[in-house]
């Protein structure tokens, strides 16, 4: 495949475009091509210059054979991409998703709060017996699947709005990873060439997730399940079919029934973590003979199991925080709450949510930050408190935006603290004394 540039959007945005790499298609059952209408490409969101909408065009017409050779109809591929224009407002997504850009503190308190613990065990109140056929068939606890739903996508309320053939066109042109979202793209269109779904329904996030629990595409060909018996694989208007695949990718993932994900564990004074993560695994007793103890004081090792945990249980470290912050002995079944997302802050939120659920606490050792993060209430009651200073930062739901970052400041920079545009316990405080 030819290598494509571009010149002028290079200029605009320095560092997002890359050269399109060549690779290798990747062989795959193709199912029976299905006569699609043609649907009319959506509106960028950001102009697009005309030299970039040709190369843009160049890169999907050079596709085209790795398409047909990985289970694409002609027709069906060239219905699908005729037209199609670049979104270049999710190329600055690349650099800034949240697992790894917000301190662990924010990150779990937005997403494993009081409200989303309320309402995710109301739909387990709601959906007890269908949870329960679930969980007999593929053996994954019901508290797991719904703490899934419940952080992608608040129990399918927030499913994502970028159309999926727009979004993932996009990325497989230009910015990094380019071979991985063509792959995702190809798996977007066999779906829409199988009918499973729509152009116009089959919207998610940025990269690609879509549905009510996020599946990518690729996943949703190897692990989505017609659970409701319709003769569809339809993770985002059936909630059935959606909670069935999380489990079945979790069962596949080697979640093991009689393990706990993890527990908290109290580290012994001078321990050392040199070395220790969630991937180097050591038998339960290993850790105890080091000193290290459950958070409540008691021995990790007990004469009948605890929590399914037996002294050759195989646990690895995990420190989200550093040793100063809570720390914990995770399983297996951490590593397949991790494999839904790559990143150890959202396996810690499903985990958390997951016990949350179940009727546990919170953790109990504090995170190590003088300004805790803020709950989705304490966001939306900051953005009120600014609002009534007079800054105008649009609607009041508990997204600390571009404009609330931008009052944060302002208010921050009143108050003598460090002007940083992060929303914490310290301005909230602050702001509610005044």
């Amino acid at each position: 495949m030819s290598a494509l540039r571009f010149p002028s959007f290079a200029i605009l945005t320095p560092l997002l475009l890359s050269a399109c790499a060549s690779h290798a298609p990747v062989a795959v059952t193709s199912p029976k091509p299905v006569a699609m209408p043609t649907a009319s490409a959506p509106a960028p969101a950001i102009p697009v210059p005309a030299d970039v909408q040709a190369a843009f065009t160049r890169c999907l017409s050079d596709l085209r054979p790795a398409a047909l050779a990985a289970g694409l109809g002609a027709d069906s591929y060239d219905r699908l991409t005729r037209n199609l224009m670049p979104d270049l407002g999710v190329l600055p997504h690349l650099d800034s998703q949240p697992e790894f850009s917000l301190p662990i503190w924010d990150y779990l308190a937005g997403l494993v709060d009081d409200e989303r613990v309320a309402a995710g065990q109301a739909q387990m109140r709601q959906h007890r017996d269908l949870l329960e056929r679930i969980s007999r068939q593929y053996s994954i606890p019901p508290a797991a699947v719904v703490a899934v739903w419940g952080v992608e996508s608040d129990f399918g309320h927030t499913q994502g709005v970028y159309p999926l053939r727009q979004s993932l066109a996009t990325l497989s042109c230009m910015g990094r990873r380019q071979a991985f979202f063509r792959g995702e793209f190809l798996a977007t269109l066999r779906l829409l060439q199988a009918g499973d779904s729509t152009p116009e329904k089959l919207t998610g996030s940025w990269a690609g997730a879509f549905g009510q629990t996020q599946f990518m595409p690729t996943t949703f060909e190897r692990l989505a399940v017609d659970f409701d018996g319709d003769g569809r694989r339809d993770v985002i208007d059936s909630t059935a079919d959606a909670l069935a695949s999380t489990a079945n990718f979790l069962r596949k993932a080697g979640w093991q029934r009689e393990l706990p994900w993890g527990i908290e564990v109290k580290l012994p004074a001078g321990f050392s973590t040199a070395g220790e993560s969630r991937r180097n695994k050591r038998a339960l007793a290993d850790w105890q003979a080091r000193g290290l103890l459950r958070v409540d004081g008691s021995p990790l090792v007990a004469d009948t199991p605890v929590d399914g945990l037996r002294g050759d249980s195989r646990t690895g470290l995990l420190l989200p925080a550093g040793p100063q912050g809570p720390a914990f002995l995770v399983t297996r079944n951490f590593d397949a709450f991790y494999s839904y997302n790559a990143a150890e802050s959202y396996g810690l939120a499903i985990a958390h949510l997951a016990d949350r659920l179940a009727g546990g606490g919170a953790f109990v050792t504090a995170w190590p930050t003088d300004d805790p993060g803020l709950s989705r209430a304490q966001r939306r009651e900051l953005q009120q408190l600014l609002s009534a200073r007079g800054h105008d930062i649009g609607v009041i739901d508990g997204r600390l935006g571009k404009r609330s970052q931008q009052a944060i400041r302002a208010e921050q920079e009143r108050l003598g603290q460090k002007p940083s545009g992060r929303g914490g316990m310290k301005l909230l405080v602050a702001l509610r004394e005044q």
